[in-house]
């Protein structure tokens, strides 16, 4: 309340999101702030994807102080602030159907076993002209590659504007640069806790789009908006300290500076990978990037090196920086389900003691099929409908969620696919309409 008054805040917004990761929010002003910090702000759960039926929609948005914020690139007069909620029922209770409830839940059983969870997200995006009605396009001017500056970076002023101001509220921004395709740019968050990290992936979009539209751009985490160019990813650098903050990953005696929990924890990603690709990987189009050939991962396998072909690799960084590197989410994740099956996979095997499989140093993408499946190295899903396959039997990914959420993901991606195979393609018509 005292910063409210201090800093002439007189909107908040009231953040939560829908499941599949999308932002929502109930705007108040600051008049109704106390009634908000009280938990008696209410909102329809009917309307929402996946959250409730028309008879049982009452739900209640409970604000977490921590998160916050006054968003900078608002007026400064009659300033806009935002926090993140809980969604919970009407008479308290966390609601099942929450995305952030499942994290919260999955940190809540590492912090049982001593673990505190740690992320750093690589966030991709690209920068794409609109029209002249301001819809979105696909195209841009711009030829810049991989690190490339100003002049032929022409990007360079809307990142520098992103990271001042996610830097003014609170970020750590560790680097930010060009990528690969045209008009495709990467910011790296520091590493922070679990929750702290889904959350600042939802303000980090929120912020992007924001900011890109004040340059006359439009900023997309559609995660390959382009064929022939490299895809957006979200790779997510994870660890395990205790509750002192020393980094459980580290093990000085071993070969490559791993200790059992690292490899256990590996293990169980790698052991669940195909049920919870759905969840890095939401889109249709996820799996169009997730091809050989531009930089993404395919097989379920992992690295000791800067192999870029597995789909995990451990980083050179050794002591409090040592960290496992998942290469395969992209950009259209909901961080709090994917975080969630992240840790709950890792945890998992350190509770049944997995062993990797043997680490592949080799470029992938240069096997052969005899020799792949020589070695035992599984492919990741190539369609929604087969990552759709693989979660749907998967009472590892059930017991993640809950009943009502997995149910509720299951027919929803479900009817997506469904709906994605009636469609006739440009590509179907550019090929076969002369030739049959």
């Amino acid at each position: 309340m005292r910063i409210a008054r201090e800093e002439d805040v007189e909107f908040i917004r009231l953040q939560f999101t829908d499941i599949f990761g999308i932002l929502k929010n109930v705007a108040i002003t600051v008049s109704q702030l106390e009634r908000a910090l009280d938990n008696r702000c209410m909102f329809d759960g009917s309307a929402i994807e996946g959250f409730v039926r028309i008879e049982e929609s009452d739900m209640y948005l409970y604000p977490d102080l921590d998160t916050f914020e006054i968003i900078p690139w608002r007026p400064q007069h009659g300033k806009v602030a935002r926090m993140l909620c809980d969604v919970c029922r009407p008479g308290g209770e966390p609601f099942v159907g929450d995305p952030r409830y499942v994290l919260k839940k999955t940190l809540k059983e590492a912090e049982e076993m001593g673990y505190l969870f740690e992320v750093g997200p690589e966030c991709e995006f690209f920068l794409f002209h609109t029209d002249e009605e301001g819809r979105p396009t696909t195209e841009t001017h711009e030829m810049g590659g991989y690190f490339d500056v100003a002049p032929i970076d022409l990007g360079e002023n809307v990142r520098r504007d992103i990271v001042i101001n996610l830097e003014e509220m609170g970020f750590e921004v560790e680097a930010s640069h060009h990528e690969i395709a045209p008009a495709q740019h990467e910011i790296d968050l520091g590493h922070m806790d679990g929750l702290t990290a889904a959350d600042n992936i939802v303000t980090f979009k929120m912020a992007v789009k924001a900011i890109a539209k004040t340059h006359g751009l439009h900023a997309t985490f559609m995660p390959k908006p382009k064929a022939g160019v490299n895809g957006s990813g979200m790779h997510i650098n994870m660890s395990l300290t205790d509750r002192e903050g020393k980094n459980l990953f580290v093990d000085d005696s071993d070969e490559l500076g791993l200790s059992r929990e690292a490899y256990q924890f590996m293990a169980g990603i790698l052991a669940h990978m195909r049920e919870i690709t759905i969840l890095t990987n939401p889109l249709v189009n996820s799996y169009k990037r997730l091809v050989p050939g531009y930089d993404a991962p395919v097989y379920v396998s992992w690295s000791a090196t800067s192999n870029r072909s597995a789909l995990i690799r451990i980083p050179s960084a050794r002591g409090s920086s040592t960290r496992i590197e998942l290469r395969c989410p992209d950009s259209a994740m909901n961080p709090y389900l994917a975080l969630a099956a992240c840790l709950a996979a890792g945890l998992d095997g350190i509770k049944n003691q997995m062993e990797p499989p043997a680490g592949v140093e080799t470029n992938l993408f240069a096997m052969g099929d005899e020799e792949l499946k020589k070695r035992g190295i599984e492919q990741l899903p190539e369609t929604l409908g087969e990552a759709l396959d693989a979660f749907e039997g998967s009472e590892f990914a059930k017991n993640l969620l809950g009943e009502h959420l997995y149910g509720k993901y299951v027919a929803a991606k479900r009817a997506e696919w469904k709906k994605f195979r009636a469609e006739v393609t440009d590509w179907e018509v550019q090929e076969y309409l002369y030739k049959f």
